[in-house]
């Protein structure tokens, strides 16, 4: 093992971790009870055990029914091609013989394998596709502005998902708006315990996806008298107004309330059934990420390497912590194989810091502060990923600054 690993690991033994999933205190929106059992363990213990999914499956029944055939199209589905938008598209059109509208926003990152994915399953469905890409001039200001406050360059990417499906909801007259799996299974935005239904409204969307900076608040950040920036650039991200949605009487709605989410059976599913592939991540080999978790964005290497910098985990945990609640692996074979995985340099590091104009040196220093105890970052970590096979297809800008 590399020692600047070794050495992080030292550092962060103390960190107070779930004893079911192993995830640790800095990861967010968790709480522990007085077992350090945390709270998205005992969600999922409820979602198991718990919940009626008959009856769950009878309100989505009606919910189709309300609104099946009262526009051109009975809902929008949001879709990357990943796996979970994949298997709701797939479930919904097979279990109810909709007529949707499938909607990507191509955050400009998707990577070959998750192209080919798409054109396999809409062309078995048979489902009309819009796809959008946004301005990527605009795009490297955003990663940019959202890396400086936030340390977390995704703002453009996860604020478009969920806002421009709705501008097109309402474009097309279509109030039923369907996403995949409840947050429950990923954070604690919404709570299985408490909540019936996990719809994506504003207020969540301004918690858990734009980082607290409104499309208006970005414009302003951007927007400068040397490189003045055209507002209009911004309204794929902007969430639309109270009153647009009031009249399209929306309905934002997560197919993993309705029925129960398992990821692993709902891949073995779509890879059956409609041929989609898994790829390998930067820092994972195939073999660990058999559901093919987040191979969609050839950034998500450094997205989680920031993680991992700013808060002790990675992907790798993040996988193992599902197989864990699943009783898939054992906690000491998880924690064997997150010390492995975790914390790897990505290549996809140097493309970012091209697209953004900064050296690593000013990218560890953005971090440094944002931290979060009691983790200690490690900035000296030079354990590197492998080149992946699909790597020299990846968008360049050939700038790289070293110092």
């Amino acid at each position: 093992m590399d020692c600047n690993i070794s050495c992080v690991l030292k550092i962060n033994f103390f960190m107070k971790k779930c004893s079911k999933c192993n995830l640790p205190e800095t990861y967010e929106t968790i709480e522990f009870d007085e077992n350090n059992v945390c709270n998205m363990c005992k969600g999922n213990e409820f979602k198991e055990k718990k919940i009626d999914w008959s009856k769950r499956k009878k309100l989505l029944d009606d919910l189709i029914e309300k609104y099946r055939g009262k526009s051109n199209y009975d809902c929008i589905v949001p879709f990357s091609g990943a796996k979970d938008s994949t298997f709701q598209l797939y479930y919904l059109m097979k279990e109810y013989k909709i007529k949707p509208l499938v909607v990507r926003f191509n955050h400009g990152f998707l990577r070959e394998t998750i192209q080919k994915n798409t054109v396999k399953t809409l062309k078995k469905l048979g489902a009309d596709f819009i796809e959008f890409t946004p301005n990527w001039l605009i795009v490297k200001k955003l990663m940019l502005e959202a890396f400086k406050r936030k340390t977390d360059m995704c703002w453009h990417c996860h604020t478009g998902i969920f806002s421009y499906p709705l501008r097109l909801a309402i474009l097309y007259k279509v109030p039923l708006v369907f996403y995949g799996e409840t947050s429950a299974d990923y954070d604690y935005y919404y709570d299985y315990l408490e909540d019936e239904i996990d719809y994506f409204d504003e207020k969540k969307f301004n918690i858990k996806f734009n980082l607290g900076i409104t499309a208006d608040d970005m414009h302003g950040m951007i927007n400068t008298k040397e490189d003045p920036v055209d507002k209009r650039d911004l309204i794929p991200y902007t969430y639309p107004s109270p009153k647009e949605l009031a009249d399209l009487k929306y309905a934002p709605v997560a197919l993993g309330s309705f029925i129960k989410w398992d990821t692993t059976k709902h891949t073995d599913i779509i890879k059956k059934e409609l041929g989609w592939e898994i790829d390998e991540l930067e820092q994972i080999p195939k073999d660990l990420n058999p559901n093919g978790e987040k191979i969609e964005c050839f950034m998500q290497g450094t997205r989680d390497y920031i993680k991992w910098l700013k808060r002790g985990y990675s992907r790798m945990s993040q996988i193992n912590a599902k197989n864990l609640k699943e009783n898939r692996i054992s906690i000491k074979e998880a924690k064997s194989i997150n010390e492995k995985y975790d914390g790897i340099k990505p290549k996809s590091l140097d493309i970012f810091l091209e697209y953004v104009g900064l050296t690593e040196e000013e990218f560890n220093k953005f971090i440094d502060p944002m931290v979060i105890p009691p983790h200690k970052a490690n900035f000296k970590n030079n354990n590197i990923s492998k080149k992946l096979w699909d790597f020299d297809q990846w968008y360049r800008e050939n700038n790289l600054r070293k110092k």
